[in-house]
């Protein structure tokens, strides 16, 4: 049966975007341009989420707009169809939804289109899998459609068997993004696109390998070419999207997931994708997270690099340029940052004159809210970024109580919180309703990947809810920032801490609440590669500690520390604390008593403490 065999009818508007938009610079004013749209939305069209974008400009100048219709949610498997929404003016106005191939329970995902500039056809490759979730990897097959009338209909989708081999069991993936079409020397007019795999024979290790498929024949059969495999966790190259270089070689630059520093790999290919000139290698440089990114040549001088530009978070969209051939990529403040929201995977696609669009996912919330089309101008990508506007600006005024550490930082008590009796001398009682202490960000208290000591004195009876001890830096909504926090949860019978940097991230718990409405001091180090939480003097839990900064691009907005709430003012604490202390090393056991049985001054790398003596 021919999939999406419906007509599109040209014209229809996109939804507006809530985005900065100008239409200078289309006849002959140099401002620069940009307007953008929302092309999918949650909930539109009969879909619950719409992700993984990809674009290409057909031959006849329409523009396809690929995504992934998610029927139940956003998750990544289940009923998930491929759906398509073209524009016949530049991306100014799009036909209603088409779809492509229809997953009809199972996942049909991960479009990675392709133009033949030399036969107009359109090829779609794509990764279809059953309907069963796959928690922990499925057995996933790439398929192959075409259109031979610039994206209006579709032939039926064939199992590309001859683009996988059989021990690549455990996860298979095309792109996601556009492939392209070889320009220059022998292989000229070959589709080249990237993917992926992971094999697992359920006793060894994983073995994880990246590579490129081709065709000579318009996409009718494919070759699989350039290899590479890594099967002890260095390097997990992802997500490949490919470019052609100016002298012919292909550029795949991919998503690293290894524990090789830097989140972006690269590698070339000198024979049209057959083989690779050298293994894939990181660059640190290239800061983004561990996210898709796309590649776009531009022209002959400037290849683009979407991405978000956030090194541990999916905040911060943006295009970043390489002006020699890729080997170094713009920083992000030296980029365009499209939107500095919640972003997570973009396609490219080339345009009339100096224009080009992102088509990027995009929220206020979450990244997956939205899939937006940006159409911009050359111009555009030159004007300035401005400040983030993640930085925090001056705290609101109001009541403070000392820090009586060497930095002396604010810290301002909210709601009305009073000082009672505490552990030593005073301490601060906090109601659940709205009290809680804020201290701004300052480098004093900028634990990074350093080893720290956090300590904390608690009295409380509550029974149920979780209570924040302490919150340090951002609130994760769905874009997978650092993080770093320590709360009891009654209801749950435990006090638990998590620290999460890049994609790692571990948790530490007791067995106890210690609800009992007695003193309890709750210390959590990182130390020597581990997080450890202590109640009372004893250990009471520890685990393998992620390396890494817990405010990784604090150059895009970080909160300082809040006690007794999380950032966005949920989990309030109800009780009475008292002697918090933010130390940037790990202290020692014997220190640790000294603290805790005498309340004594122990210095060094202390950079907040505070002994809620006085609020005023």
């Amino acid at each position: 049966m021919l999939a999406g065999l419906l007509v599109t009818v040209f014209g229809a508007p996109a939804t507006a975007a809530p985005a900065e938009t100008s239409e200078a610079g289309r006849a002959g004013d140099t401002a620069p341009s940009v307007d953008e749209q929302v092309l999918y939305k949650q909930g539109d069209f009969g879909y619950a989420c719409f992700r993984i974008p990809a674009v290409v400009r057909a031959a006849n100048g329409t523009i396809l707009a690929f995504a992934e219709g998610r029927v139940k949610d956003c998750g990544d498997d289940e009923d998930i169809d491929l759906v398509l929404r073209r524009s016949a003016d530049g991306g100014r106005t799009w036909g209603p939804l088409q779809v492509v191939s229809e997953g009809n329970g199972t996942t049909h995902g991960n479009p990675v289109p392709i133009v033949d500039e030399r036969t107009g056809r359109v090829v779609l490759v794509s990764t279809h899998n059953g309907a069963e979730p796959c928690p922990d990897g499925c057995d996933r097959d790439p398929w192959v459609q075409v259109s031979d009338d610039h994206g209006e209909t579709w032939s039926a989708a064939r199992e590309m068997t001859e683009g996988k081999r059989p021990e690549w069991n455990h996860w298979y993936a095309t792109g996601p993004m556009h492939g392209i079409q070889l320009r220059h020397g022998p292989h000229a007019g070959r589709l080249v696109v990237g993917a992926s795999y992971e094999s697992w024979d359920r006793v060894g290790a994983h073995a994880y390998g990246t590579h490129l498929l081709y065709s000579d024949d318009s996409g009718a059969t494919w070759n699989i070419g350039a290899e590479t495999s890594h099967d002890d966790g260095t390097m997990i190259a992802q997500e490949v999207t490919v470019v052609e270089l100016t002298d012919g070689r292909i550029y795949a630059s991919a998503r690293e997931r290894g524990t090789d520093e830097g989140s972006r790999a690269y590698a070339t290919s000198s024979d049209g994708g057959e083989s690779w000139d050298e293994p894939f290698r990181t660059m640190p440089k290239l800061a983004t997270t561990d996210v898709q990114a796309s590649l776009l040549r531009y022209d002959d001088g400037r290849i683009l690099f979407s991405s978000p530009m956030h090194p541990g978070a999916r905040e911060a969209m943006g295009i970043r340029s390489s002006y020699d051939e890729g080997r170094r990529f713009e920083t992000w403040d030296e980029g365009k940052v499209f939107h500095w929201g919640p972003s997570a995977y973009s396609d490219m696609v080339r345009l009339d004159g100096d224009e080009a669009a992102l088509m990027y996912e995009a929220g206020d919330v979450s990244p997956y809210e939205q899939i937006r089309f940006a159409r911009f101008d050359e111009s555009y990508l030159e004007t300035p970024n401005g400040p983030p506007p993640g930085v925090p600006g001056p705290p609101a005024p109001g009541p403070a109580t000392p820090d009586t550490s060497p930095y002396r930082n604010q810290a301002f008590v909210r709601g009305g919180a009073q000082t009672t009796g505490g552990r030593f001398g005073g301490g601060l009682a906090l109601d659940r309703v709205d009290d809680r202490v804020e201290v701004p960000f300052d480098d004093s208290i900028d634990l990074g990947a350093k080893d720290f000591t956090l300590t904390s004195w608690i009295r409380y009876s509550e029974t149920t809810g979780a209570h924040t001890i302490l919150w340090f830096h951002r609130v994760d909504r769905g874009t997978n920032p650092p993080a770093l926090w320590l709360r009891a949860e009654p209801a749950s019978n435990r006090i638990r801490a998590i620290l999460a940097v890049d994609r790692f991230d571990v948790t530490v718990q007791s067995a106890s609440a210690y609800n009992d409405g007695q003193w309890h001091f709750v210390v959590l180090q990182r130390t020597g590669g581990e997080l450890r939480l202590l109640v009372d003097g004893q250990e009471v839990s520890s685990a393998a500690a992620p390396a890494g900064s817990v405010t990784l691009g604090k150059e895009f907005g970080v909160e300082g520390v809040h006690v007794g709430q999380r950032l966005d003012g949920a989990d309030r604490f109800r009780g009475t604390m008292d002697e918090v202390r933010v130390y940037r090393r790990a202290l020692t056991a014997a220190e640790l008593d000294l603290i805790r049985q005498r309340n004594l001054p122990v210095g060094g790398r202390l950079g907040l403490r505070l002994p809620f003596d006085r609020v005023g």
